[in-house]
C-alpha cells in the first residue's frame, strides 16, 4: 500500500534533519488563553512587552491565519557534546547557553522549514491538492510548546520546557500552518513523575510553583530581555552566565535520551568559552564583529558588557579588577554602574 502524504512528510521532516514531528489542529490548545492571561495579569513577563500584543492570535492559532487546517510541529536537536554546567566551575570564563553558541538557530531552523514546506506543496500538487503554508520560528505570536505537546512531541516539564521520552528537553521548535487537513496526533501526557531536580538547580528560583515561571527572575531572561540595571540581589545569583542560563534543562533525567544535533552550525565557535576579561574590553565594533551570525548579537554590546561585568564581579577574582576599571567611565550609564558593582565586590575579596 502507498505509504500516505502524512507519512511521506514525516520520513522528508527527518531526511531534513528534524528528530519529530506531530500534527496538531489549530484549535488544539483550548486553554492556552486564560493561562496566557493569568501569566500576563501576574506581570511575569517582564519587560517583555510584545508577549502582551497581539494575545488574541498568541493563544489561539486558529486566528492567527484562520484558513490554516492543521499545524506541523518539528523538534529539532541542538543537545550539547559536553556538560554545560562545567563552564559554571571556571569563574574567569564566561557561560553562554548552549542554545546561542553557534549560528541563529532562526536562521537554520527556518531554511529548513522552508524547504519541507516546498517539499509539502509540491507532493500535494502531484495528489490534485493546493497547499498553502505559513512557516514560524519563535519570531510570531505562537504558543510552540503547547502547540507542540498538542501534537504529541513532547510534554511541558516543570521547568515549562518541551521534553520528550524520544530525544530530551534540548530541541528547538518550528511550526508549519497549512491548509491542508492532515491527520491528527495524540497529544502527550506529562511524564515527570515526582522529579523536581529543574525546580531545585534553578538559582535565582524563578518557578514560583512547578510548571510556572516568572521570566523576572530567570537569568535568561535578565541576562537577554531585562533593559537597565538588574537588581542586585539577582545579579549576584547569576555567576558567570553572561547569555541565558541552561542549568533546568541539563538536569533533565530525560536528556538521556538526547539526539545529538545533525547541524554543524549548533556547534561551539569558541570551545573553550571566552574569558571575561577579554570580552569587558568589546566596543561596539568588536562586538558586532565577533557576534555576526549569532543570537548574542541581539543584545547589543552594551547589555552584553553589562553582563560580563555582573560575572566578573561574581568570579571572586581580584585579578579581573583590571578589567573592570576601564569601564567605570563608559557613556552607558548602566555599564557604569555595574563597574562599579563589579569592583566593591572584588574588593572586600581581597
Amino acid at each position: 500500500m502507498a505509504a500516505t502524504l502524512r507519512d511521506r512528510l514525516e520520513v522528508q521532516a527527518r531526511a531534513e534533519g528534524f528528530v519529530a514531528m506531530g500534527i496538531c489542529a489549530p484549535d488544539a490548545i483550548p486553554r492556552a488563553p486564560e493561562r496566557l492571561a493569568r501569566w500576563l495579569e501576574a506581570g511575569r513577563h517582564g519587560q517583555m512587552a510584545w508577549m502582551a500584543e497581539r494575545t488574541h492570535w498568541r493563544a489561539d492559532p486558529a486566528a492567527l491565519w484562520p484558513e490554516a487546517r492543521s499545524v506541523i510541529m518539528l523538534a529539532e536537536s541542538y543537545a550539547p557534546e559536553a556538560d554545560p554546567l562545567a563552564i559554571l566551575d571556571r569563574p574567569d570564563r564566561a557561560a553562554v547557553s548552549v542554545y546561542a553558541q553557534g549560528k541563529d538557530y532562526h536562521d537554520l531552523v527556518k531554511r529548513r522549514l522552508k524547504r519541507l514546506g516546498r517539499w509539502l506543496i509540491d507532493e500535494a500538487r502531484r495528489e490534485g491538492e493546493a497547499a498553502g503554508i505559513k512557516v514560524f520560528v519563535d519570531t510570531a505570536p505562537v504558543m510552540e510548546k503547547p502547540l507542540a505537546q498538542a501534537a504529541g512531541l513532547g510534554w511541558q516539564g516543570r521547568h515549562t520546557n518541551l521534553l520528550s521520552r524520544q530525544f530530551g528537553n534540548w530541541v528547538f521548535l518550528g511550526a508549519i500552518f497549512t491548509t491542508l487537513d492532515l491527520p491528527k496526533d495524540a497529544p502527550e501526557v506529562q511524564h515527570c513523575g515526582s522529579c523536581t531536580a529543574c525546580l531545585d538547580i534553578c538559582p535565582t528560583r524563578a518557578f514560583p510553583a512547578p510548571f510556572q515561571l516568572d521570566a523576572r527572575r530567570c537569568i535568561s531572561y535578565l541576562t537577554i530581555e531585562h533593559h537597565g540595571p538588574v537588581d542586585p540581589d539577582l545579579r549576584a545569583l547569576m555567576g558567570n552566565r553572561i547569555y541565558g542560563c541552561d542549568d533546568c534543562l541539563a538536569v533533565c533525567p530525560w536528556n538521556k535520551f538526547a539526539v545529538a544535533a545533525s547541524d554543524i552550525g549548533y556547534a561551539a565557535r569558541d570551545p573553550q568559552a571566552p574569558a571575561l576579561a577579554e570580552l569587558a574590553g568589546l566596543d561596539d565594533a568588536a562586538f558586532r564583529a565577533r557576534f555576526a551570525g549569532s543570537p548574542v548579537k541581539r543584545i547589543g554590546r552594551n547589555r552584553f558588557v553589562r553582563n560580563v561585568l555582573y560575572a566578573i564581579g561574581n568570579s571572586g577574582l581580584p585579578a579581573l579588577a583590571d578589567a573592570a576599571r576601564p569601564l567605570l567611565d563608559d557613556p552607558d550609564p548602566v555599564v557604569a554602574e555595574a563597574a562599579g558593582w563589579a569592583l566593591r565586590r572584588l574588593a572586600a575579596e581581597v
